[in-house]
């Protein structure tokens, strides 16, 4: 049986760390509607990629990438105590575009539907 490398195994704690600080450590507003969808780290477990997705307009997005950046230094030290690792990775949020990338695919495939079958 293979067991699976200790980086997926931190970049799952860490998901879901940063996911319970969002819901219950951080005040700030513009991070209300954030939902962390993976954390990519490297083997070497010195920087993880955190992936997040927002429902919104783009100033939301834009408020959500400041509301990130700001709490980063709050979040890192809440996670670093959470997880007990030596060193806590350099963390690195993005805007995971593939819901956005989805949601246009469902629509292109709504409109063809609807003129290729115009009663549904």
């Amino acid at each position: 049986m293979k067991t699976y490398p200790r980086s997926d195994r931190v970049s799952t704690r860490i998901r879901e760390e940063i996911s319970n600080v969002l819901t219950r450590g951080v005040k700030d507003p513009r991070l209300n509607n954030i939902t962390i969808t993976d954390v990519k780290m490297n083997r070497d477990l010195k920087k993880a990629r955190v992936y997040y997705c927002l429902l919104g307009d783009e100033s939301q997005k834009k408020d959500a990438e400041n509301g990130l950046k700001s709490a980063l230094g709050f979040m890192k030290r809440e996670v670093a105590s959470r997880l007990g690792l030596r060193y806590m990775p350099e963390i690195k949020f993005l805007f995971d575009e593939s819901f956005d990338y989805s949601s246009k695919i469902d629509k292109i495939f709504d409109t063809i539907n609807k003129k290729e079958y115009p009663g549904l």
